[in-house]
């Protein structure tokens, strides 16, 4: 069978229905994403798919072009999130990637990264400079999920509550979110993505993303944003501020949304990608968690991977951010961080 390979000009509907039918599908590969890259982060989104000659889809890939003069030009699949690679059968992963490669040459990229969660019927090289880390819930029962964790987590998550720490949902959290999420990044030395991108990604996907703030009396000092689908939810963006580490209000957040699952009825809770052997890796892992390889299929001949604050050749850049007054970086990060997916 011939497949045909094309850019989708289609509607969201039929995209969204080949996705949801497929067994790997996440979040990221639904077709409202393609509009929020175009509108907020005006990049380029030139979703493929694979058709039979019926008409009918047997693949699709959301591949989006990220190309700045700063770091270079990249094709991925998603860019700033950590999946999105090819769906479908195995004729179409493959020629869905082949054409991903041939528009990357002609193109100039410098690099294609298909970012997929499981390993793939394909012959580029992956790389596995980043985890995931999955954490299985009790549905139903948070109680019974609170005492798998040992006595040391446990006595973490009730030090923020017993400081007065509490936590609230809703859309209307995204700007206490932000607020504790550019300082954090600010704080890192990494710029952030706009408010704008929050504020558009709750419009397309109000049911399925969840926003939760920490305030410690009426100080936001911890948020979150994650998305829910099928059995799952992904923390995808966390902070919290360093001057209340001791008390640790992360820990509660954490939880908030783990026991949000557990009495939504979702299996499994999503950390989102770390780096093997971080902190962060370690935050993870302490919850009784369990990691899983992620698959990022890479074809260029110029960069091994996307930019990085790890990168020598940017080694400067942290240093010079962390200086920056809170507000100056909030208004310079998106111009920068939309260049490096």
């Amino acid at each position: 069978m011939v497949l045909i390979v094309e850019e989708y000009s289609g509607l969201g509907p039929e995209w969204d229905a080949f996705v949801r039918a497929q067994r790997e599908w996440t979040h990221f590969h639904l077709y409202g994403w393609r509009g929020v890259m175009e509108r907020v982060l005006h990049h380029a989104c030139p979703y493929l798919v694979a058709r039979q000659p019926d008409g009918s889809l047997a693949g699709v890939l959301p591949l989006v072009r990220v190309k700045s003069l700063l770091f270079g030009h990249f094709l991925v699949s998603q860019p700033f999130v950590n999946y999105g690679g090819p769906l479908g059968s195995e004729e179409a992963v493959q020629a869905l990637t082949v054409a991903a490669v041939e528009r990357a040459t002609r193109t100039g990229a410098g690099l294609l990264e298909l970012r997929s969660r499981t390993a793939l019927p394909v012959s580029l090289p992956a790389s596995h400079r980043k985890i995931t880390v999955l954490l299985d819930l009790a549905p139903g029962d948070p109680e019974r999920t609170f005492k798998r964790f040992d006595a040391k987590l446990r006595s973490q998550i009730r030090r923020p509550i017993k400081e007065g720490v509490t936590v609230k949902f809703g859309r209307d959290q995204i700007a206490p979110f932000f607020e504790v999420f550019a300082h954090h990044m600010r704080d890192l030395g990494t710029p952030t993505q706009p408010r704008g991108l929050f504020e558009a990604l709750g419009e397309v996907f109000p049911e399925d993303m969840w926003v939760g703030c920490a305030y410690l009396g009426e100080q936001p000092v911890a948020g979150g944003v994650g998305f829910r689908w099928g059995g799952e939810f992904e923390m995808t963006w966390a902070s919290s501020l360093h001057s209340l580490s001791k008390i640790a209000p992360n820990m509660l957040l954490y939880w908030s949304f783990m026991e949000r699952c557990v009495r939504e009825g979702v299996p499994l809770f999503n950390f989102g990608r770390t780096t093997p052997g971080s902190g962060t890796h370690r935050f993870k892992l302490q919850w009784g968690s369990r990691e899983q390889p992620l698959h990022w299929y890479q074809h260029g001949a110029g960069l091994a991977k996307t930019p990085s604050p790890d990168d020598a050749r940017y080694a400067w850049g942290p240093r010079i951010w962390r200086r920056l007054p809170v507000p100056i970086a909030s208004a310079l990060g998106p111009w920068v961080v939309r260049g490096i997916p």
